[in-house]
């Protein structure tokens, strides 16, 4: 259609009639109703892309009985469901994790075979720090995650631990197969008394202490000519290595006995997180003590066995650590090596077992295996836990649950926008409305307003001004009627302070006998200026509704 309006009273000769005035485009009213009908959000193919297979049959197989002994894990969590798609009954593995480890652990299990020759001693020294520290991590979760202690004294004990087994292998010759036991001896009585202040002290304060007790272990074997502070440490222990075998194999044997204490430490691991001592940690966190002691759970209590059971298991691997380098120095005690074991724990994510050994491994990679980097490998340490600390909540094994999470809210966003119906109504208010009729008649209000201000122009905003009486274009008589429409209450007017010289705009109360208020002080000279000025503020009120 044409752009240009033409007035019919230009031909009676009407005064201020002009013969063509420029228009809007003419948009169809049935535009709102078919942009609010219509889906906002990309309508994908119904259904769900599947990663792995589904067998079907029902659940209830052998696999749901067979738990790990102590605990009530199950070995595989099978469930059995029927889909609606596919009209028949499906097997889905609840829990892939104990299929991950065990892939996980046959590829270390198997990865001597397959390293590099050139790299291979390097490979295989890094692989054997590696599952130490894993270990080590392993049991400081439980102490971390699982009792809620926040103790950095982990590798206190480990070195105490170690220095005391090579103290007493040097010098009294005990075999290389009671140091593991004697180190976790040592891990019990050092784990009795660190757990003393954990009675009464909490949080940050209890990590001051424990910082305070690693450099102490520190300063005193520094300094104690016993300990080695002449030659930088214990030397000459006893060892499971032979020294008749060749440097291949001696490598080969440390980095498979290296392993086994991982698995230990794993398996400990899952015996007091899955077991009832590990479940009344979960049950009543931190924050709720009275909760458990109201219940009949001694929280404390469990804490501290919880802190015992993980110092002795982290006296024994101070114990293999002696046996495993046939002596220990100073910098098992050295802040760099705390911090080395924390940046493993945020990495990996606390409170979860495949965090701390996953942890370890990218952290002992970097530092041990990229050596030839120089000081750069711990600079890309550094990013990596800046990253997870800025961008992950729970390590990088909480990606999955993170990812979840906002994938769930990015669906709850698009089913609200193929749901909308206008948004002209909250939920709430909908359903303490009596009549239902105000309900389509706010839906029909809105789709209204919203073609109405497609119509605004400043074409229609001049032809207005021209001649705010009389008749006009098609848009600018919709969006007069609309106006028109409005009901009293703060509906816009005008008011003669001076007949035929001043007026002023104000807006009615809506109620009989209340005076109306004044908008602005501006007055207005002419009578055509105040209905002009009256339909500015409508428009402004239009557009911003």
């Amino acid at each position: 259609m044409s752009n240009i309006w033409r007035n019919p009273l230009f031909g009676w000769g009407v005064d201020r009639a002009e013969a063509e005035t420029p228009a809007h485009p003419y948009r169809p009213p049935q535009e709102p109703w078919n942009a609010t009908r219509e889906s906002k959000a990309p309508m994908l193919p119904v259904g769900r892309l599947r990663y792995y297979y589904k067998w079907g049959g029902h659940g209830d197989s052998l696999w749901n009985k067979i738990r790990y002994w102590p605990t009530r894990r199950r070995i595989l969590h099978i469930r059995g469901e029927y889909n609606p798609k596919t009209l028949r009954r499906e097997k889905t593995i609840v829990d892939k994790r104990p299929i991950w480890w065990m892939m996980g652990l046959a590829a270390l299990f198997l990865m001597p075979l397959y390293l590099p020759s050139d790299f291979r001693g390097t490979l295989l020294a890094a692989g054997a720090i590696f599952a130490i520290y894993a270990a080590i991590n392993l049991c400081w979760m439980l102490i971390i995650g699982t009792a809620g202690i926040y103790s950095l004294a982990s590798y206190a004990v480990v070195g105490s631990a170690a220095f005391g087994t090579a103290w007493l292998s040097i010098y009294l010759h005990i075999p290389w197969y009671l140091l593991p036991f004697l180190g976790g001896g040592i891990g019990l009585v050092f784990g009795m008394i660190i757990a003393i202040p954990a009675t009464r002290l909490d949080g940050f304060y209890y990590a001051l202490l424990t910082i305070g007790l690693n450099e102490l272990c520190r300063v005193y074997t520094l300094q104690s000519k016993a300990f080695g502070s002449a030659s930088g440490g214990l030397y000459g222990a006893d060892t499971y290595i032979p020294e008749s075998w060749t440097a291949d194999n001696q490598s080969l044997l440390a980095f498979y006995a290296a392993l086994v204490l991982m698995l230990l430490a794993l398996a400990l691991f899952r015996a007091v997180n899955g077991t009832r001592l590990g479940r009344i940690l979960r049950m009543a966190p931190e924050k709720r003590e009275a909760f458990a002691e109201a219940t009949g759970v001694n929280f404390r209590r469990a804490r501290i066995m919880v802190f015992v059971i993980s110092s002795i298991a982290l006296g024994f691997i101070g114990g293999f650590y002696t046996a495993h380098y046939r002596g220990v120095a100073f910098s098992i005690f050295s802040f760099d090596t705390v911090l080395l074991g924390l940046g493993m724990l945020v990495i990996g994510g606390i409170g979860r077992a495949e965090g701390a050994v996953v942890g370890a491994l990218i952290v002992v990679f970097l530092d041990k295996a990229l050596m030839p980097l120089g000081p750069i490998r711990l600079i890309l340490i550094g990013l990596i836990m800046l990253g997870v600390v800025l961008f992950l909540r729970q390590g990088l094994f909480g990606i999955k649950q993170q990812f979840r999470a906002w994938r769930d809210k990015k669906k709850s966003e698009r089913r609200s926008i193929r749901s909308e119906k206008g948004g002209e109504m909250l939920p709430e208010e909908a359903t303490e409305t009596l009549d239902k009729d105000m309900l389509y008649w706010r839906r029909y209000d809105k789709m209204q307003r919203d073609y109405l201000k497609k119509l605004v122009s400043a074409e229609l905003i001049e032809e207005h001004r021209r001649c705010p009486l009389g008749q006009h274009s098609e848009p600018l008589e919709r969006l007069l009627l609309y106006f028109r429409r409005a009901p009293l209450n703060d509906k816009y007017a005008i008011v003669a302070v001076e007949p035929f010289k001043a007026y002023r705009i104000v807006a009615l109360s809506g109620h009989r006998g209340v005076a109306p208020r004044i908008v602005e002080d501006k007055i207005h000279a002419t009578q055509e200026e105040a209905y002009h000025g009256v339909f500015l503020r409508r428009v402004q009120d239009l557009m911003e509704s």
